[in-house]
């Protein structure tokens, strides 16, 4: 009883980080950090 619980809790919090992270709000910072390693603004002292 309780794993089935827990289950559903689980695939309850999947789903909702899954339609948070592809709502269209997030695209644009999704897409910026997509960005940040090509970004030759600022050159990493090495």
């Amino acid at each position: 009883m309780i794993s089935g619980i827990v289950t559903g809790v689980l695939l309850l919090c999947f789903v909702g980080g899954w339609i948070w992270a592809w709502s269209p709000r997030r695209k644009r910072e999704f897409e910026d950090a997509a960005r940040l390693p090509l970004d030759d603004e600022q050159e990493s002292p090495r």
